[in-house]
């Protein structure tokens, strides 16, 4: 992938003030079949969601051909990534590795042979991650950080990036009581730290591990909006952050927006997140995403705009 040079017309970061610009340890990433610049480039991973329970989509893309058929589409729409997923993290019954597998596999099979969107599984299950890693994906999502050390023995022993997210309840099963935080971003920012210095000491390499602070997974929207504002925190641990926002509660709570009425919402918090240091947005909606975060690069100065003919 090319990344855009910027302009001499438009203000460069230096210039802004408000932005948080990420101090990271190794921007430039390989991952896949595509390399992203993320000092200069935030990257749309868009979402597929193979089960009939999915919160947003309420099972949409649960058949195998319409989630081959979305994920290909996404791509198409300029989703830089696209993020499979067979289970989702909120409570609900067990559904066993072979079933996730089967849900997962013939997706990513099937999207890595017509496309080089980077392809990324939303696991907990070292077994599933193996599979998938082997027939094309390039990144585990591990919604739960590392909970199981042999996920950390899977991706090192492999070419994969690993998304370490927030969670502190065990994988579809309900907190025993409502989320209490002395200070949620410490509380995340440590968690982070920790489960990135397990990813370390088990061989993934820096420039294979990126964060989640986890928005809204096991936290209340005070919660989330609190963290969001203090991204830069997060930011500061010096890999690329990844901001799952789409559709959360906490827009929908923040807005009084039911589900499938959050996309302004979305926007904006993909785009504040943008601003202050997430290098990465997690969204459904691709061609609105795609278009807010080369907005925020064109502002930038990152992105040429496609045509300059205003007032020449």
């Amino acid at each position: 992938m090319t990344t855009e040079q910027p302009t001499t017309s438009l203000p460069t970061v230096s210039s802004a003030p408000g932005w948080v610009v990420p101090d990271l340890r190794d921007p430039v990433r390989t991952i896949g079949r595509r390399t992203f610049d993320f000092d200069r480039r935030i990257a749309v991973m868009a979402i597929v969601n193979r089960t009939p329970d999915s919160f947003h989509d309420k099972g949409a893309t649960f058949a195998l051909d319409r989630a081959v058929e979305a994920a290909v589409r996404a791509a198409d729409q300029g989703a830089d990534w696209v993020d499979i997923g067979g289970v989702k993290f909120a409570p609900g019954p067990e559904l066993s590795a072979d079933d996730e597998l089967d849900r997962v596999l013939p997706v990513v099979s099937q999207l890595a042979q017509e496309s080089d969107v980077v392809i990324s599984v939303d696991t907990f299950r070292p077994e599933v991650a193996a599979a998938t890693i082997a027939a094309g994906a390039s990144v585990v999502n591990d919604t739960t950080g590392l909970s199981d050390p042999r996920m950390a023995a899977v991706v090192a022993d492999s070419d994969a990036t690993i998304v370490i997210t927030h969670s502190i309840a065990p994988p579809r099963q309900e907190l025993p009581a409502p989320p209490q935080y002395d200070d949620v971003t410490r509380s995340v920012v440590d968690f982070l730290r920790e489960r990135v210095d397990r990813a370390l000491a088990a061989g993934i390499p820096e420039s294979r591990i990126v964060v989640d602070p986890g928005h809204d997974l096991n936290k209340n929207t005070v919660h989330t909006l609190e963290l969001t504002r203090r991204l830069p925190e997060v930011v500061a641990l010096g890999y690329p952050v990844l901001a799952a926002v789409s559709n959360k509660d906490f827009v929908g709570e923040s807005l009084g927006r039911p589900r499938g009425s959050r996309l302004s919402g979305s926007l904006a918090a993909a785009t504040v997140s943008a601003m202050l240091g997430a290098r990465i947005v997690r969204m459904h909606d691709v061609v609105e995403s795609v278009d807010a975060m080369h907005m925020v690069e064109a502002v930038l100065g990152w992105r040429e705009p496609l045509e300059a003919r205003h007032n020449t």
